[in-house]
């Protein structure tokens, strides 16, 4: 496991250092919530959107123009380049490869996720930081039902949550269209991080549809 890191005692959610995955600049001490869904989508000129809770937009995935070897740039509202996310191709599992800013070399290599499932009712991602090598053992997994918009973000194979995904319906939420779902991400962890993850699910889960539409 390439990161470890120890909880604060009598505080499952407070973590006794923060966890960087991609810059210190995207670490908050405090929850970061934020929104995306369908209806999200026309603020990004892509297919995946992420806004804050009053709908300003925070991060976008530049994709299908930018398809070539299934390469997807996930930019800030300002527009950025924060990753590259990079689609193995000739892998056997759907896998995907993130790199910081818009390169695919090596020495950028951020993290990879790997779908574990691929049933309809069923989400599972197993995620390898790039300084786990071997990847015997997954350093995040997600888990969970994308089709309902329900997955948690662990730590390894434990039951640390480190972010949720939820389509909740509240007086806060319900202006932003019944289609939407929330992103909660814990204090001190990389939020560009989990939005990374949840772009690679929502590609994953792009490219089911096309198969059952062949």
């Amino acid at each position: 496991m390439g990161f470890e890191f120890e909880l604060t005692s009598g505080s499952p959610q407070q973590l006794s250092k923060p966890l960087c995955v991609v810059s210190p600049e995207f670490v908050s001490p405090n929850p970061i919530h934020m929104l995306s869904g369908k209806k999200l989508l026309a603020l990004s000129d892509g297919n995946f959107g992420v806004t804050d809770v009053n709908g300003n937009l925070m991060f976008k995935l530049k994709g299908k123009l930018l398809s070539v070897h299934g390469k997807r740039l996930l930019v800030d509202g300002a527009g950025n380049r924060i990753l590259t996310l990079q689609k193995r191709l000739t892998s056997a599992h759907k896998r995907w490869q993130c790199f910081r800013g818009d390169s695919t070399n090596p020495r950028d290599h951020v993290f990879s996720a790997k779908q574990v499932n691929r049933t309809q009712f069923k989400t599972s991602l197993d995620v390898f930081l790039a300084s786990n090598r071997n990847q015997d053992v997954a350093d995040f997994t997600v888990k969970g039902n994308w089709f309902e918009k329900r997955c948690t973000v662990y730590v390894g194979e434990t039951t640390t949550v480190i972010a949720e995904i939820n389509k909740k319906q509240n007086a806060q939420f319900m202006a932003f269209g019944v289609d939407n779902y929330t992103i909660t991400v814990y204090p001190s962890v990389d939020y560009v991080f989990v939005v990374a993850l949840i772009a690679i699910l929502n590609e994953i889960n792009d490219d089911k549809d096309d198969d059952d539409e062949k």
